[in-house]
């Protein structure tokens, strides 16, 4: 008779659901941690998360050419999604261009070459794998649950900021490259939590 072998669903143990987004304290402790580690990439990879919205697998595929002209890092750049084909464009606040900048200077990149190369010889640049690692860890420096927050926090935490103090979806939907307005809507889970607010809002 055959045994068969059991295997362990995928998501024993594991938090289910979307990955908050990280709360403005979160983003200063983990700023603060990686400029006193001197983590000079990780700091333009942590700002350039936040800035950008962009979901990993474009983040990481990043040129240098792609977020500067000539030695200048941009204000604003624009790339195409992987998962739509769609143009999206973000802004590169001055911290994240100091950031990326300081980044240029010590790692002496090519214009063309990857913004984040592997370490691994096999990978032309940080992998989807690795980008999540690294931000497990920087969820775990700033003394959060690593296993709640993940590559989706760092494309959340400045859109839900942004819908937060504007109340504005389609700005949010544009700066996520989202092609519905419904897909907005679901990513930023914001029925619920203004029917939450609306409700706490409402003395009986």
């Amino acid at each position: 008779m055959e045994t068969i072998n059991k295997r362990e669903a995928w998501n024993k143990g594991k938090l289910i659901g979307q990955k908050p987004p990280l709360k403005p304290k979160d983003i200063w402790a983990i700023r603060i941690y990686l400029q006193n580690a001197h983590s000079v990439r990780d700091l333009a990879m942590f700002n350039l998360a936040i800035d950008s919205k962009l979901r990993g697998c474009d983040l990481v595929s990043l040129r240098v050419r792609d977020i500067t002209h000539g030695n200048q890092v941009l204000s604003r750049a624009m790339v195409i999604q992987r998962k739509t084909q769609r143009p999206v464009q973000f802004e590169l606040t001055e911290p994240t261009r100091a950031s990326v900048s300081a980044w240029l200077e010590k790692s002496h990149l090519r214009s063309d070459q990857f913004l984040f190369p592997s370490r691994v010889a096999r990978s032309p640049h940080v992998s989807t794998r690795q980008y999540a690692r690294i931000v497990h860890h920087w969820a775990e420096a700033a003394g959060l649950d690593s296993s709640a927050y993940g590559t989706h926090s760092m494309r959340r935490t400045k859109a839900t900021l942004i819908y937060k103090r504007t109340k504005n979806l389609r700005a949010v939907q544009l700066l996520l490259g989202h092609s519905k307005l419904e897909s907005t809507v679901r990513y930023l889970g914001i029925e619920v939590d203004d029917a939450l607010e609306i409700s706490e809002q409402t003395e009986i």
